[in-house]
């Protein structure tokens, strides 16, 4: 899961005590906690592209929040290698929901051609 605007000690398995987030503790005690991860970037859209493809922000292509057209961020190329791709070479079903941020609407970086199975969500900063 990647959450954005959202801080580690927003959540109550990391120890926040002013408020519960049961579901997302249920995630962490039954998966996989990280307590030691970096963000790839100040600002969400090259974050979201570093965390799929792995890429240290230096050699990723969306190294901003810049949007080039309404609800366009600077598509991926379409040969990018998603964690998605991986997955779904490995068995599994993809999805994404939320915010893609990553391309526009009809650019060769959609959620659907980057490797996810299902989309519902928009594109948009």
């Amino acid at each position: 899961i990647l959450a954005d605007d959202l801080g580690y000690g927003d959540l109550s398995c990391y120890g926040q005590t002013h408020f519960q987030t049961p579901n997302i503790d249920a995630l962490a005690k039954e998966g996989m906690k990280f307590t030691q991860h970096y963000s790839g970037s100040t600002v969400c859209a090259p974050s979201r592209c570093a965390l799929l493809t792995g890429k240290h922000i230096g050699h990723a292509v969306v190294r901003g929040n810049s949007e080039l057209m309404p609800e366009g961020q600077q598509p991926m190329p379409a040969d990018t290698v998603t964690m998605a791709h991986m997955f779904r070479k490995a068995g599994y079903t993809t999805g994404l929901f939320g915010k893609w941020g990553l391309g526009a609407p009809g650019s060769v970086s959609e959620p659907l051609k980057m490797g996810f199975d299902r989309f519902y969500g928009y594109n948009c900063q």
